[in-house]
C-alpha cells in the first residue's frame, strides 16, 4: 500500500490496515524508529499507565456524604 506525504508531514493510514489494528479517530499513535523504517504503534491507554489505581473501580452504591465522620461508627468495646 502507498501513501502520500502531504506538505504538513501527514498521511492517510488505510482503512484495511486501521480496521485490522483497531485505529480509531482520536487515539494516540507512537513512532519509532526501528533500523532503516519508522513503525507506528497505538499508544498505551492510559489506565495502563497509571501509577495510582484510584478511581479504576466504579461503584453504582450512592457516595458517602461529605459531611459523613468515619470516627463515629468506632464502637467502645464492653
Amino acid at each position: 500500500m502507498q501513501t502520500t506525504l502531504t506538505s504538513k508531514g501527514q498521511v492517510t493510514i488505510p482503512q484495511s490496515l486501521r480496521q485490522h489494528f483497531g485505529l480509531k479517530q482520536g487515539m494516540a499513535v507512537t513512532f519509532e524508529i526501528e533500523g532503516d523504517h519508522i513503525a507506528l504503534r497505538p499508544a498505551p491507554a492510559a489506565r495502563q499507565t497509571q501509577d495510582s489505581g484510584f478511581g479504576l473501580i466504579k461503584s453504582r452504591r450512592k457516595g458517602v456524604p461529605p459531611d459523613w465522620d468515619a470516627a463515629s461508627m468506632v464502637v467502645d468495646a464492653p
